[in-house]
């Protein structure tokens, strides 16, 4: 069995490190599979992220400090050089820069890395530090939807990227009672819903809708959950708007199945995104999506249920929510979802990719 290390920037609740945790869950090499974060220390990981608990055996932490930092380099040497993994697999352009250039220092045999999104390639100089990166660790790579492997070659030049579309749990995400999931977060039953999960961060616009709600009837509402650096000004501006009896802020929450089925409809209003998994996770339990379109995310809509939503107009967002809220479904989104993005054929991918990988750099026996 092959002896896998997935790395991250970090292990807070994101899509990104949900979609590592499950290719360590479904992988055929999940009890080899390790995962090092970068930044942070396991038992505040954990406190912050109760479902880190269940692999807490598997998971390494670099204790990185901000800034450029070699020591950073030199550790994750020692770590490949002491436990000789034989795939080190890179999440995103700090662990490419520091953990795929290390592996490649320690004798790796396989390298590859997965770009989760391609916005920060408009920057030069994070393009250049991903160029150089790229060329000295020479990985195999992988990009998580169709729309970032043409960001890869539009801006790098890279033409021959495989793409492996993100998946989710499918047996995990699946319809259930509205009424019920709305019991157990404690929203009103008797009003329709909205709603939006992901980080409270600029990029992710949730301000959005929250301005949509001003051209929305009285008896729809906004259910938000996730946390972050603009919770404190979302909660204050829909204060302002005089919309606090009607946006309700779930926060963190580890029962996202139910967050999704307590709705009518998911909003993505991103500014800027990779391939989001809340769309996938949404859609599986039933439920239709409107998501801007930004990045990859427009390919995680069912194509016969789902519509693109304006980012920056909040007028005609209410428009589009309102039609959509009052029509009626007859296309599931779920089978879309079940036939193209379950986390159990994402992950064989990975696998497959970890044993060509591997099959390719082996010495044949002489004979």
């Amino acid at each position: 069995m092959l002896k896998v290390f997935q790395v991250v920037q970090h292990l807070r609740p994101g899509g990104l490190e949900n979609m590592v945790l499950d290719i360590q869950q479904f992988s055929d090499f999940n009890q080899n599979t390790w995962i090092v974060s970068l930044e942070g220390e396991l038992e505040t990981a954990i406190a912050a992220w109760p479902k880190l608990k269940h692999c807490a055996d598997r998971l390494i932490f670099m204790n990185k400090q901000p800034g450029l930092t070699a020591s950073t380099y030199h550790k994750l040497c020692q770590l490949f050089t002491e436990h000789q993994p034989d795939v080190v697999h890179t999440h995103h352009i700090g662990p490419l820069f520091y953990a795929s250039t290390a592996a490649k220092h320690s004798g790796v045999k396989v390298r590859i890395h997965t770009e989760h999104d391609a916005w920060h390639l408009d920057d030069m100089k994070q393009r250049l530090i991903q160029k150089c990166a790229l060329k000295i660790a020479n990985p195999i790579l992988i990009a998580d939807g169709h729309a970032v492997a043409a960001s890869l070659d539009r801006y790098l030049g890279l033409d021959k990227v495989k793409t492996i579309h993100n998946g989710i749990d499918t047996n995990k995400f699946f319809p259930g009672s509205q009424h019920k999931a709305r019991r157990s977060l404690g929203l009103p039953l008797d009003v329709k819903f909205i709603g939006c999960s992901g980080r409270m961060e600029l990029v992710k616009n949730q301000e959005l809708l929250i301005y949509a709600m001003r051209y929305l009837p009285e008896d729809v509402h906004l259910a938000l959950a996730g946390h972050g650096s603009c919770f404190e000004a979302l909660k204050y501006r829909t204060l302002v708007e005089g919309l606090s009896h009607r946006v309700h802020f779930v926060g963190f929450t580890d029962n996202m199945p139910d967050f999704y089925r307590a709705l009518d409809l998911f909003c993505l209003p991103s500014l800027n995104e990779g391939f989001p998994l809340a769309p996938l996770e949404a859609q599986a339990c039933n439920i239709r999506a409107l998501v801007t379109d930004v990045g990859g995310a427009k390919e995680t809509l069912c194509p016969e249920s789902g519509k693109l939503l304006p980012s920056h107009h909040a007028k005609e967002a209410a428009e589009l929510i309102n039609t959509m809220l009052n029509g009626k479904m007859s296309i599931s989104p779920r089978n879309f979802i079940t036939r193209h993005f379950d986390v159990r054929e994402m992950a064989k991918a990975y696998d497959d990719v970890c044993h060509q990988g591997y099959r390719d750099t082996s010495t044949p026996l002489e004979h």
